[in-house]
């Protein structure tokens, strides 16, 4: 198996990519790069079993009509989103708030925050996946999953908390990190990229990404239920592992 994450940005810069390669009881990283365009995504998906993308593949259902209504100058449907919770369920997907039940995280919302970008080109890219692969599952169940690479941390025991930036606490923060990784995950060959994702946030986000996939392709995630699955095929869904790091390689 092969599997691609993605921590995608909303242009090429910043964009990152991690290819693992899984064998019986051991898997390397294999490919690994940052400041990538959609056409590469694009093609790394058509080599790749499961692709983990660190982005919303939707927007709230709420959001549509509300949109709609004030186009059209209809009061209705958007007087139904009046007041602070009518505009959470604008703002926060189904999954949003099932993560936070879940892992005490809010994710960023895909419509109120600068997310939006990237999401939007996620749109796009996923469009551009439809038209040479079929099209995706938004809520993982084909070969595209959304991934929350802090929420992964967080579930397999990793301090995910400010390794993000350029300073210098956030480089020693992302060092000791990614060590807790390597001594939870010795099997993981990092094929001799150790020092580009010591240097790097957004690499090592992808590589997160691509081992969340793993777990997503082994059905080794919280799937979603009776009450969430009508919300996850239009909205998306973040798939949070249920497995163990170690349980990745079985």
């Amino acid at each position: 198996m092969k599997t691609l994450g993605v921590d995608l940005a909303a242009a090429t810069r910043k964009t990152a990519v991690a290819v693992i390669e899984w064998e019986p009881d051991a898997a390397r990283l294999t490919h690994l790069a940052l400041d990538v365009d959609d056409q590469d995504i694009v093609e790394l998906f058509g080599s790749c079993d499961m692709t983990g993308v660190d982005c919303p593949v939707g927007w709230p259902d709420a959001l549509i009509p509300f949109l709609t209504g004030h186009l059209n100058f209809d009061a209705n449907p958007v007087l139904e989103y009046d007041g602070i919770a009518g505009r959470r369920l604008l703002a926060y997907r189904d999954t949003d708030r099932f993560v936070t039940r879940e892992t005490g995280l809010i994710p960023l919302s895909v419509s109120a925050d600068r997310l939006a970008h990237p999401a939007m080109r996620c749109a796009v890219i996923q469009a551009k996946i439809a038209a040479l692969h079929g099209p995706q599952a938004r809520d993982g169940s084909g070969r595209l999953a959304e991934v929350y690479p802090a929420a992964s941390l967080k579930i397999w025991g990793l301090n995910g908390r400010g390794y993000k930036g350029r300073g210098v606490p956030e480089a020693e923060r992302l060092g000791l990190l990614l060590a807790a990784l390597e001594e939870q995950a010795p099997w993981l060959d990092l094929g001799g990229h150790r020092g580009a994702l010591a240097g790097s946030d957004d690499l090592f986000d992808a590589v997160i990404a691509s081992l969340t996939a793993r777990a997503a392709a082994r059905r080794r995630t919280l799937l979603p239920d009776g009450s969430h699955a009508r919300a996850a095929r239009s909205e998306g869904w973040i798939h949070l592992p249920s497995c163990t790091l170690d349980e990745l390689r079985n």
